[in-house]
């Protein structure tokens, strides 16, 4: 008669439950990646949290001193101070992403899709060497070369869509404008935006372009069914990355614009509003005590702003998370 050994009779060497599990074996390779990942991503928070901090602390005094005495502020408020500058930064920023992103979309689907090998690595090398290039050499020419070039633009424009605010007034006989800093910034935020998209371009499943060429699409309905959809999320992401060094660029507008604090839509009279990185670089040499607690301040705002700017990229690209090529 055959007999079952239950759990309740197994021999008392035996170990009982189920059987654990071996551990895995830790290396000395993997623990100093790990630990090294750790460390650079807790300086990476510790760095913006001590940013942030010294901001905040250093901007109290301008909130708290009295404005007469503020030889930046004037007697105004900080806030009707700022504003100008806020609105100057945000509104150059604007412009140079409105001109930069179907220029920069364009350059990156021909680099992806239309150009020849040899020609595609050329011109992708030559967009990347672009970005090595100093905003202060941008400045100079966007002030020197870039802006007398636009000025009979500038009279046409006027002279033919005058009767639009934006291109109103006296047009500048100089050049240097509010659309010409933003043109400047335009060109200077181009690399990063056509490297991130052509790279985004590069990774659409060969199986969804073939397949749509099969079915016979175009180039171009290929491009627009398969490429597009599913690049969306990175091209947001390069037009951010692009928008957020727009709004911190600094030598390239202060060589072009004037400080004026002032707020006007116009892109073609002589005065024009500027930004907080500029009124920044142009005030801090002369700055004295509150003054200093002043333009503090601003880059504080600055700061907020480019934060916020970059929460909501995230929040976008979070929204296209779920995209991938299966779908």
């Amino acid at each position: 008669m055959t007999t079952t050994t239950t759990e309740s009779e197994a021999p008392s060497g035996a170990p009982s439950g189920p059987t654990a599990r071996p551990k895995a074996v830790t290396r000395l390779g993997d623990r100093i990646f790990s630990g090294t990942a750790l460390a650079a991503g807790t300086i990476i928070l510790i760095t913006l949290a001590a940013v942030a901090i010294f901001l905040i602390v250093q901007a109290i005094p301008a909130f708290k001193a009295d404005t007469s005495d503020n030889h930046i502020l004037e007697g105004q408020p900080f806030l009707a101070w700022v504003w100008p500058f806020v609105f100057g930064t945000l509104w150059a920023s604007a412009i140079a992403l409105v001109i930069a992103a179907p220029i920069a979309l364009g350059i990156a689907l021909f680099i992806s899709h239309y150009a020849p090998r040899r020609l595609a690595a050329v011109l992708g090398y030559v967009i990347d060497l672009l970005a090595a290039v100093p905003s202060v050499v941008f400045g100079l020419w966007g002030a020197l070369t870039f802006a007398p070039m636009l000025v009979p633009f500038y009279q046409w424009l006027n002279s033919n869509f005058g009767w639009i605010p934006i291109f109103g007034g006296t047009p500048s006989g100089t050049g240097k404008t509010i659309l010409t800093a933003s043109l400047v910034l335009a060109v200077m935020i181009l690399p990063i935006m056509t490297a991130i998209c052509r790279e985004v371009f590069l990774q659409t499943p060969k199986l969804h372009e073939e397949a749509a060429l099969a079915l016979g699409a175009t180039r171009w309905e290929m491009v627009r069914m398969a490429v597009l959809p599913f690049a969306r999320s990175g091209m947001v992401s390069g037009a951010m990355l692009g928008l957020g060094r727009a709004l911190g660029e600094t030598m390239a507008v202060t060589l072009v614009l004037s400080p004026l604090g002032i707020v006007t839509f116009n892109l073609l009279n002589p005065e024009n509003p500027t930004t907080i990185p500029a009124i920044i670089a142009l005030r801090f040499p002369e700055a004295h005590d509150e003054g200093v607690s002043t333009l503090i301040a601003a880059g504080l705002i600055l700061f907020i702003v480019t934060f916020a700017v970059n929460a909501i990229a995230r929040w976008i690209v979070a929204r296209r998370a779920e995209f991938s090529g299966a779908n």
